[in-house]
């Protein structure tokens, strides 16, 4: 028999079933464990005894049947091993999005995208505000409503006729299209001094894809990462994201994550790492992307907390982390002045707080003619959501 079961309300669960409260703490978990699955398993119940998050009727293990269930975790593989699925880390993606604001910031009259721009035009959308009529204007861009009001007052309803100087204007807003590269800094400092640094920037990348994915489906985005050196990663790969590299793998060579081979004369400068900040390999790489798109819009976000401590000339690294190296700096501030002859702006969110650091991100921006943010851990979400969205629904004349 069909009908409905009605139960006493809780206020504690916001009209969330016992699997959503658990799943929303579940995909936090998940950002804070670089997506290991058996950790986040681990923190819940901990979590579950210090604060009873189940009861007798729905328990951990029911919420793990229903994530199997639900497709959200996934045992078929070679190991057997209980991995995350796609869904799950779309999941991670919204959660991290739900939080922030929409962001973009200026752009330049371009093919039909999602953005409204500075520029009115032959665009998709009609601005709310009119003016006044002007020489060239076309008849789809009058308001008759307002116009035909305009007459009547200005020249009666017995006497009805329209001029030029009745004539209000509609304008629509030009959508543009706009590439972005996120370079996110995963120096060892990124973790260092008793500060968890990288997963705000991982929940900053998640939301800025999910927000693009979704509601800008035409724009680009491109997530780099730079350390010792700088290598794109895909976005599927940001909820595993993390500073290293730390965990091992033995097939050949010298190994961290990765397996690569070195020379024999190198063997006294090894180290684990990466431990410096290659902010120029970041740079050209972001800039070697962004030239291979065709939007005329593009943009690099830079998300560090330090100096560029390293530079590779040649094979060799070049490193200097005992203050703002002259050689470092001046290649960075070539990469700026480059930027700004092709117009890429460059966003830089500083999550430091030292002023001779600040004072480098000063001088890189100026060089640049970018914007720079000095943001505390807690802010830089809705600092970089507020630069994009600066500027994006105005229209000037």
């Amino acid at each position: 028999m069909l009908g409905y079961n009605f139960s006493k309300f809780d206020p504690n669960t916001n009209g969330k079933s016992p699997f959503e409260t658990l799943l929303n703490l579940f995909l936090q978990l998940l950002t804070y464990t670089n997506g290991d699955f058996n950790e986040a398993m681990q923190w819940m119940n901990e979590l579950d005894k210090e604060y009873k998050l189940t009861n007798n009727e729905y328990g951990i293990g029911d919420f793990v049947d229903d994530l199997k269930a639900k497709g959200y975790i996934d045992d078929k593989n070679e190991k057997g091993e209980i991995k995350i699925t796609s869904k799950t880390e779309q999941g991670i993606r919204k959660k991290s999005l739900k939080s922030l604001e929409e962001i973009f910031g200026k752009l330049k009259k371009t093919k039909s995208g999602n953005h409204q721009t500075f520029k009115p035009g032959g665009g998709d959308e009609i601005n709310p505000e009119t003016r006044p009529f002007q020489f060239g204007d076309t008849m789809e861009q009058i308001d008759f409503t307002n116009s035909i009001r305009n007459a009547q007052i200005n020249h009666g309803i017995d006497s009805f006729k329209m001029q030029e100087d009745d004539l209000e204007i509609r304008e629509t807003d030009f959508k543009s299209q706009t590439s972005t590269v996120l370079m996110i800094d995963i120096s060892h400092s990124m973790i260092l001094y008793g500060e968890d640094r990288i997963t705000p920037a991982k929940k900053v990348a998640m939301a800025l894809s999910e927000l693009i994915q979704t509601k800008y489906p035409k724009d680009t985005l491109d997530i780099v990462v730079f350390g010792n050196d700088a290598w794109p990663i895909e976005i599927k790969d940001l909820p595993y994201l993390q500073v290293g590299p730390y965990h091992t793998n033995t097939v050949a060579g010298v190994f961290g994550n990765d397996a690569w081979p070195i020379e024999i004369k190198d063997l006294p400068y090894l180290q684990v790492g990466p431990y410096h900040t290659n902010t120029v390999a970041g740079l050209e790489l972001a800039m070697d992307i962004l030239r291979r798109r065709r939007n005329p819009n593009k943009q690099i976000f830079m998300i560090t907390d330090g100096k560029p401590t390293c530079l590779k000339v040649g094979k060799r690294y070049y490193k200097n982390s005992w203050g703002v190296d002259r050689k470092i700096l001046n290649r960075c501030m070539s990469l700026a002045t480059q930027c700004k002859k092709l117009k890429i702006p460059i966003t830089t969110f500083m999550i430091a707080t030292d002023p001779y650091l600040q004072k480098f991100v000063q001088e890189f921006t100026e060089t640049n003619n970018g914007k720079a943010f000095f943001a505390g851990l807690d802010k830089l979400g809705s600092f970089i959501f507020k630069d994009f969205e600066s500027g994006k629904r105005k229209t000037v004349y």
